[in-house]
């Protein structure tokens, strides 16, 4: 691990371009890394639009980094122009992954067909450029395994993670990493905890999801970076482990896989 005197939680996965956050969104980020509670967070897009908005939020923070990419919900909107314009975005240093992309089964609100084709069209264009992707998936578990095994020089993680103990072991195996949220802290969740038990210590990632997926004691809340710590608190609980472990353990592993060197 690096230098001790480094503290603070990396937030993977954020959507601070929300309108949640129009009223707010540079006093709520000000506060979080003025304080030294936010080391880093990743603010990720869905289409081209919030793409560009999370570069730009990207350029506003030294430590506010992005994805740039095209969700599944927004799959059957995307063209020729929209991948190009993605492509041409990843050649901003403040872009560091592809995403978030993947698939959702569970809306339906792009056809699976025009899905899965926007899925790889983005998994490959993430092998050429030799970029980490950040991987949406919901309620298509065998869908998105199957997609991301057929490219076995991509690497990179699945955001909020859903999927079971031997799924999380299956991921493991081909490098990749699983990243949690909010959904660990609540009550009736089993096999979240499970798989964050099956997780390695150097494949591991807290987020929030922000404004969604809030943890724990906050349900109902607006989500925040902040909040992150009551994830890595679960977490630390479940394994044995001390929240500075886990938080530092998780600061380490984005800052790798994201490529981030400070």
């Amino acid at each position: 691990m690096n230098s001790i005197f480094e503290s603070g939680i990396f937030d993977t996965h954020a959507h601070y371009d929300s309108s949640r956050f129009d009223g707010d969104r540079y006093e709520v980020l000000d506060e979080l890394f003025g304080s030294g509670t936010l080391y880093a967070a990743v603010n990720c897009g869905c289409d081209v639009a919030s793409s560009e908005k999370s570069l730009e939020l990207a350029h506003r923070y030294p430590r506010m980094y992005c994805a740039v990419g095209i969700h599944p919900h927004e799959a059957k909107a995307a063209d020729d122009r929209a991948f190009e314009q993605i492509s041409q975005m990843l050649k901003d240093g403040k872009a560091v992954a592809l995403g978030e992309i993947g698939l959702d089964y569970h809306y339906d609100f792009s056809p699976r067909d025009v899905q899965k084709e926007v899925f790889e069209r983005q998994l490959c264009m993430a092998e050429q450029l030799d970029i980490p992707v950040v991987i949406h998936d919901r309620e298509a578990h065998a869908d998105c395994i199957e997609a991301v095994l057929k490219h076995p020089r991509v690497r990179g993680v699945f955001h909020s993670f859903s999927g079971s103990a031997e799924t999380a072991r299956l991921l493991q195996k081909a490098g990749w990493y699983l990243s949690f949220s909010g959904p660990i802290t609540f009550k009736n969740n089993q096999k979240t905890p499970e798989a964050a038990l099956a997780t390695y210590n150097d494949r591991l990632l807290v987020e929030t999801d922000c404004p969604y997926l809030t943890p724990v004691p906050h349900r109902g809340e607006r989500n925040h970076s902040g909040y992150v710590r009551h994830i890595i608190e679960k977490i630390a609980e479940l394994r044995g482990d001390t929240y500075e472990f886990v938080e530092t353990l998780t600061r380490e592993n984005a800052k790798r896989f994201f490529g981030i060197k400070e």
